[in-house]
């Protein structure tokens, strides 16, 4: 009779907590709409995970078989082996129109000023104790890059994969919440009202085709452990632009993003189990990341204002788009444009902040391959 209730009495208010954990991260994703693709699903992962006994993951004590569970499968072969991020940068890749950055090349600066958060942050990691390994995993956090949060923390601080997963998509879910606040500090009513000209001109199709190409020839020279994490989305990007795989274009932007999204999101709920998830580490996971994530944005703005001093009145940057160059693409171009939109009807700066956008979602990855490639050094 007593192996009828087991299930029951097996529970422990560790358990009851994670479930609260995944019915809250559950919650977000129908209710608010916060990244549903992949909040949903690492909240049930989280609660498949932690049920007593449960044979989803690694089979616990006194369970009935031995065998690892689905969830441990997939996370041997989709997480531990790198392949699932790998994936999604490919559909990532597919889905991402350099154009406006070519037609404004300064963008890229403001894709790299705005990564300041994820150094700052490793610093601030190390100060309470982590590792740098761990510290520079926790600091990619900032990158606002899922996929390169999972990646890095993959290779080197695989026991907190779960914690840096969540803060990072959580956040990201909440740049409408954490963006605007951070900038309108930053600035003057007078600088977010700063009219910029567009002038729109095309890109002939050879720079398109080149430019993966040639960024992932110089990644390999440079950073050759970065090659993966670049290569990937390169690879999806020249299927985009080579103009002959429409087909396959659009089953990486479509098919495949959402198949590698949602076993990704579920083998990610599948390392959080309590014991793992419950810890004071977890607690300062999340602040640090939203630390990063604001360091990000500030380092954005601050680097436009910076860059606003030497040049002449007529040619003024809405320091604004300087916090699109994190990786959260586009929902931080939209905000900054509505932002601006706000403060004066009219006021229309979408495209030097999705050019912005494009540049940090290059950033973040090349800040990945960066931090992939010295830390080893610092390390060793």
């Amino acid at each position: 009779m007593q192996d009828v209730f087991i299930g029951f009495t097996s529970v422990t208010w560790q358990n009851l907590v994670m479930y609260l954990v995944g019915f809250a991260l559950i919650w977000l994703a129908i209710k608010k709409e916060y990244e549903p693709m992949l909040l949903l699903p690492i909240g049930f992962g989280a609660i498949l995970v932690n049920l007593p006994l449960s044979i989803a993951g690694i089979p616990a004590a006194g369970a009935s078989v031995t065998e690892p569970g689905f969830l441990s499968v997939l996370f041997e072969m989709g997480i531990r082996t790198e392949l699932f991020p790998l994936l999604i940068f490919v559909a990532v890749g597919a889905m991402i129109d350099f154009g406006p950055l070519f037609k404004n090349p300064f963008m890229i600066f403001f894709g790299a000023a705005a990564q300041f958060g994820i150094f700052a942050t490793m610093i601030a990691a190390t100060l309470l104790g982590f590792d740098l390994k761990a510290a520079a995993s926790i600091g990619i956090i900032g990158a606002a890059d899922g996929p390169t949060s999972i990646f890095v923390s993959s290779i080197f601080a695989p026991q907190l994969l779960g914690p840096i997963s969540v803060a990072a998509y959580s956040y990201m879910s909440l740049v409408p919440l954490i963006q605007p606040p951070v900038i309108k500090l930053l600035t003057t009513k007078h600088e977010r009202r700063i009219h910029m000209v567009y002038h729109e001109s095309s890109c002939p199709k050879w720079l398109k085709v080149m430019f993966p190409i040639a960024v992932t020839m110089i990644s390999g020279f440079v950073a050759p452990i970065s090659v993966p994490l670049i290569g990937s989305l390169m690879f999806g990007n020249l299927i985009r632009e080579s103009g002959v795989l429409e087909r396959l274009s659009k089953a990486a932007q479509n098919e495949l993003a959402n198949i590698v999204t949602l076993l990704l999101g579920i083998t990610i709920g599948s390392s959080m189990t309590a014991a793992a998830f419950l810890t004071l580490d977890t607690l300062m996971i999340m602040g640090l990341g939203l630390v990063a994530f604001i360091f990000d944005t500030a380092g954005g703005v601050l680097f436009a204002k910076l860059v606003n001093l030497f040049l002449p009145k007529a040619r003024k940057i809405n320091p604004m788009i300087g916090a699109c160059g994190i990786s959260a693409f586009p929902m931080s171009g939209r905000i900054v444009q509505k932002m601006a939109n706000d403060e004066e009807k009219g006021n229309i700066i979408l495209m030097h902040a999705i050019g912005s956008n494009v540049s940090g979602q290059l950033g973040s990855v090349i800040a990945g391959g960066m931090v992939l490639a010295l830390v080893p050094l610092l390390v060793g």
